[in-house]
């Protein structure tokens, strides 16, 4: 609990100071979203069936940095519920200074969609692993679960629950998949304190 208060307090103090922050930006056109309006992660999420595809500019508190490759980051909004995956986009690692500080993004918005060609995938892998024929952790690192509100404990009950989800959101909208969106970053710059 304490740190989620530090992680929103740090975010809402160091908000003017990441609008202001100078970007550094690619040179293929992503120069003129550096400079637009800084969304917040709880706008990008709300929004982000409709900027899919769009060059974005946001910030939020970084919680995380991926420790096998430095590839990924993942920043929170206004809670733990409500965080996006950055990816770099040809930047390289992610300085590691990234963590517990406000970042400033730039980058293209996109849709990941979990459907049952999907969760058959990933069952599959299931099976080769359990054979001995594959290694690797199916599934992405915890702060990567729980950014997709997952609660289950083991890959089998994972692939269950996205079924039930992906059924109910059929059942609700229409759509037999569920989108999980993440951030290709041109740009980033960590806001100083």
């Amino acid at each position: 609990m304490k740190t989620k208060i530090v992680y929103l307090l740090t975010a809402f103090a160091l908000t003017a100071v990441c609008a202001a922050c100078g970007s550094k930006a690619a040179s293929d056109g992503t120069e003129e979203a550096s400079k637009g309006a800084v969304m917040l992660i709880d706008d990008v999420l709300e929004q982000a069936g409709q900027l899919v595809g769009d060059t974005i500019r946001f910030e939020g508190v970084c919680t995380h940095i991926c420790k096998r490759s430095g590839r990924k980051i993942f920043l929170m909004g206004s809670d733990d519920t409500k965080t996006l995956r950055v990816e770099d986009a040809g930047l390289g690692k992610f300085d590691p200074r990234c963590v517990n500080h406000v970042v400033c993004v730039t980058g293209v918005l996109r849709e990941q969609r979990i459907d049952e060609e999907y969760l058959k995938f990933q069952e599959s892998l299931l099976e080769e692993q359990a054979a001995g024929r594959l290694e690797g952790q199916a599934g992405g690192c915890e702060t990567e679960q729980k950014a997709r509100q997952e609660t289950a404990s083991t890959p089998e009950q994972r692939i269950a629950d996205m079924r039930a989800r992906i059924a109910e959101r059929e059942q609700q909208e229409g759509k037999a998949y569920l989108s999980f969106y993440f951030v290709d970053a041109v740009a980033y710059e960590i806001a100083e304190k």
